[in-house]
């Protein structure tokens, strides 16, 4: 056997492999894009958990979009104070600190304060069953139908389903802003941590249709109205809204509200004393 008929092709075959080497290496360089030194040095600074929760499709996005000044370091409601201090300070920015904000699910209408129009046994997913004609199964057409889509899609797992609604655990909760995109019916909402009095009720119903099929729903009294000498209370479609920059957590409204729809998260029983006494 010729030695050559063996020679020739390994050589050739070699040859072209070190040609195409050679071009890939050229074209790599010649065509490469460079990428901004910072942007991993961001994203190593955000939390990595890809909630979306900044509008963006992740973390990376959200890096590149930093330092492209597209958005602030403060756009990621995930991150601690102090990481997002690190990114300004990467960025030469000075960063304006935001409240940080808590999901609340504005109702109350538990399984023994509430009524259902029927039986539901569909696919428990609220985004399914508010397709339904009614709107659920619960009386009220603006309350929590409990099937727990919020819970799906909230990366931390800051959220249960207790007695039939959704139910927020503050210290795990993020502001991400999942739950509140995946409500049909817009029940939760992103509220100041700080802000501690909120109005549990979504119902623009007016009083005798609330009182029918919810007894903690707002009834459109406007006793947190009356009773509020800030101005913090707002009333509108039937509804009373706390204006969170008037409001001084006085607690008046939450003991004059007749259903109870108004809420407080303070444990302080001064601040009570004090309101009751006044």
């Amino acid at each position: 056997m010729d030695i050559t008929s063996i020679l020739y092709p390994v050589i050739s075959i070699g040859g072209l492999g070190i040609l195409f080497g050679a071009g890939l290496g050229y074209a790599s360089k010649k065509f490469a894009v460079e990428v901004d030194e910072r942007i991993p040095q961001v994203r190593d600074l955000l939390p990595g958990a890809n909630c979306g929760g900044c509008g963006f499709a992740g973390c990376d996005a959200f890096a590149k979009a930093v330092v492209e000044g597209i958005v602030s370091p403060s756009g990621c409601s995930v991150n601690s104070a102090e990481s997002t201090e690190a990114i300004a300070a990467l960025m030469g920015l000075k960063v304006e600190q935001m409240d940080k904000k808590v999901a609340v699910v504005k109702c109350k209408g538990t399984c023994d304060k509430s009524k259902n129009k029927y039986e539901y046994y569909g696919i428990s997913d609220c985004r399914d069953a508010a397709l339904i004609p009614g709107g659920g199964a619960k009386s009220c057409g603006y309350g929590c139908l409990g099937l727990g889509s919020c819970k799906k899609v909230c990366p931390f797992g800051a959220i249960k389903i207790e007695d039939g609604i959704a139910v927020i655990d503050e210290e795990k909760c993020t502001a991400c802003g999942n739950c509140v995109k995946a409500c049909p019916k817009a029940v939760i909402e992103l509220v100041p941590v700080k802000s501690k009095v909120r109005v549990l009720c979504n119902s623009l119903d007016k009083g005798k249709e609330v009182k029918d099929s919810c007894s903690v729903g707002c009834i459109g009294c406007r006793m947190c109205v009356k009773v509020c000498e800030y101005g913090a209370m707002d009333f509108q479609n039937n509804l009373a809204h706390v204006n969170y920059e008037k409001c001084t957590q006085c607690m008046a409204c939450v003991i004059k509200c007749p259903t109870k729809a108004i809420h407080a998260q303070i444990q302080s029983e001064g601040i009570h004393s004090s309101v009751s006494a006044s």
